[in-house]
């Protein structure tokens, strides 16, 4: 349990769903949301940073970070675990190291125990190990201790994935761990602090129905885009 910790964030007071349209867009598209995380993470510029950015949005992200901090950058690509009757019902997280978490609610409601995802984490590592030679090519995995490692998402609804890449770092022996986001649920906000030595996200909103309803442009970053960025910064 890591007693300091911070928490910095700006509220966005409760709104109407008009006022929601109108208000909702905080950020043009992925690099001006990494401008302005960038801006309020300059305190780490003398700090040994290390910039870890979850693919594919995450990593626009974290690119303007890396760029200001004068940061290396590199990538760590947690995956959800899909229920056994519906993929695309999240249940738990797994990390590149094997690292899992579950919702354990989920799990009862829906009668299933962690044996019975053990076909699912196996298909997501596998998913994680394709994707990381993709864009790490020859590049092995960064050294992290010591460092000051901050993790850079795109947003953070559930958190899920997020959870299990901070307890993947946490391993490594980081100085410090920091999670850097533009946006995030409160719900997601309130777990996730736990893990961090500071958490900095420029947004929580009281109401949150996706991560892209504060974007204007929040089309799918492509592995291409992903592969560049790598290519320049890491």
């Amino acid at each position: 349990m890591h007693n300091c910790k911070a928490f910095r964030f700006e509220r966005l007071s409760t709104l109407s769903s008009y006022q929601l349209g109108v208000f909702a867009l905080a950020f043009m598209d992925r690099r001006d949301a990494g401008q302005q995380l960038a801006a309020k993470l300059m305190g780490y510029k003398n700090k040994n940073p290390f910039v870890l950015g979850i693919p594919r949005g995450g990593v626009v992200v974290a690119a303007e970070v890396a760029r200001e901090l004068g940061a290396p950058l590199d990538v760590i690509i947690p995956r959800k675990i899909g229920a056994p009757f519906n993929k695309e019902l999240a249940v738990g997280a797994v990390a590149p190291d094997g690292t899992t978490i579950f919702d354990e609610r989920a799990l009862f409601m829906l009668g299933l125990k962690k044996a019975d995802l053990e076909d699912q984490v196996r298909h997501e590592l596998e998913e994680i190990s394709r994707r990381s030679k993709t864009y790490r090519r020859d590049r092995k995995p960064p050294v992290l201790q010591g460092k000051t490692v901050i993790l850079v998402d795109d947003g953070i609804a559930t958190g899920m994935t997020a959870k299990a890449a901070l307890k993947s770092v946490r391993k490594l022996d980081p100085d410090s761990l920091v999670l850097a986001v533009p946006v995030a649920s409160m719900e997601a906000v309130s777990q996730l602090n736990q893990d961090v030595d500071e958490l900095v996200c420029l947004l929580v909103p009281d109401v949150f129905y996706a991560v892209g309803q504060f974007y204007k442009d929040f089309r799918q970053t492509s592995d291409k885009e992903v592969i560049n960025i790598m290519k320049e910064l890491a």
